[in-house]
């Protein structure tokens, strides 16, 4: 299942550059133990010849991703998948069974190398920059950590008007300075990207989500605190949400232009929360808080393709059609014939394999992919993803299962 998109003449430049990152990281990690690693940089003669052969027909995959992101008809249907980067890989779990979260998105070493796992094994489409969408926060004043077991723990209470007034002035914010590590790991992801012939994704957390995260502190199921604050806001007794939704976009389209200029080519934002809101919520505070955030990235880089996904706003599809992004991600919970359907023909759609079926055995993966391509208009009509992220304990060699059907599949007349 190992990957052909590497030509034969970048075989041993990427042997060497792999021998050259392990050795970068050594004093973090034992040597990847990954069965599919060293086969993927180090190809039999066979196996040259044959990627050989098929240089001419991946002449176009350094640019594919960003093509179809931006609404091009591609030769074929590109792929990448949210949370590519692991703990389903044994050789990602080297590093998060030792080191905290933090020290590994912010160690530029040990970020480059958990970006670049499973590209190496799989050869998806893109390669994602191993971060978190609470990442930028501090700039703003905000602290938080990953808690092992937990998930994120903000310990900046932003509960109402006073409080929204001490975080920081959003035109103060220096993204190399609060955060130095963002312009290394990009750089060099950039350049790895484009010897690797693929395409380098950068992403950033919409403003609603990133407010619920801070005002509830953590994960929530009702998201109760944050709620309030809408209601409060609403019947005008405060407006501590609405002013903290307008500095967070501010801030997160700054940042998302940040990463462009340290490398990033594609930007996905992401409504993690969106499951939380009603069709009338989303339209009076997530909505115009993202669409700000998307229109300082797209003003300032308007080449470089957005897309918007909404974790949980199928139920509300059809009111993400002028985001104002290049792409519209949706989830697993909707057909995707439905979706392509309610957002019509002429927005570009990703997404939408079940992660679960990625549990399941080879054929009924393999299905899944040319459903899911079918249904989106049939291949190189849309950018294949999961309807969320790949799930911890997802059997490894699932992913290049589905990574190899989607990028073999010439449609049903084929």
């Amino acid at each position: 299942y190992f990957k052909e998109q590497y030509t034969f003449t970048m075989i041993l430049p990427r042997a060497l550059l792999s021998i050259a990152l392990l050795a970068t990281s050594s004093a973090f990690a034992p040597p990847s133990s990954h069965p599919r690693s060293a086969s993927c940089i180090i190809h039999s003669t066979t196996e040259a010849a044959a990627v050989q052969e098929d240089v001419a027909s991946n002449a176009g995959d350094r640019d594919i991703l960003i093509r179809a992101a931006r609404g091009e008809q591609v030769d074929r249907t590109p792929v990448w998948l949210m949370r590519q980067a692991g703990r389903y890989m044994s050789a990602f779990r080297q590093y998060s069974d030792k080191y905290p979260f933090r020290e590994r998105s912010e160690t530029p070493s040990m970020a480059i190398e958990l970006s670049l796992q499973c590209h190496r094994a799989y050869g998806m489409d893109g390669i994602i920059m191993f971060s978190d969408i609470l990442t930028p926060l501090p700039t703003l004043g905000i602290e938080f950590d990953v808690v092992k077991g937990i998930g994120p723990v903000i310990s900046t209470e932003v509960r109402n008007d006073e409080d929204v007034a001490k975080l920081a002035d959003v035109a103060d914010v220096d993204f190399d300075k609060t955060l130095p590590f963002i312009r290394e790991i990009l750089g060099t992801l950039s350049k790895e990207a484009e010897e690797a012939n693929t395409s380098l994704i950068g992403f950033v957390g919409a403003p609603f989500t990133l407010a619920s995260y801070t005002i509830e502190g953590k994960s929530s199921k009702h998201c109760l605190r944050t709620k309030k604050m809408m209601m409060a806001d609403d019947d005008g007794s405060s407006t501590a949400m609405a002013t903290f939704l307008d500095k967070l976009a501010t801030m997160i389209g700054n940042y998302g232009c940040h990463q462009i200029e340290c490398g990033a080519q594609v930007i996905q934002v992401f409504e993690s929360w969106a499951h939380q809101l009603s069709p009338k919520q989303f339209e009076q505070f997530a909505k115009p808080a993202a669409q700000k955030a998307i229109k300082i990235i797209k003003e300032k880089y308007p080449d470089v393709p957005v897309i918007y996904f909404a974790n949980g706003g199928s139920s509300y599809l059809e009111c993400q059609r002028d985001m104002g992004a290049d792409m519209i991600a949706v989830d697993w919970s909707v057909d995707m014939a439905e979706a392509r359907k309610i957002l019509g023909p002429d927005i570009p759609i990703s997404g939408n394999v079940d992660p679960t079926i990625l549990f399941g055995t080879k054929e009924q993966i393999e299905e899944a992919v040319r459903e899911c391509i079918d249904k989106a208009g049939g291949p190189g009509k849309h950018l294949l993803n999961l309807g969320h992220g790949v799930m911890q304990g997802t059997p490894e060699e699932a992913v290049g299962w589905l990574v190899d059907e989607c990028k073999r599949y010439k449609g049903k007349d084929a």
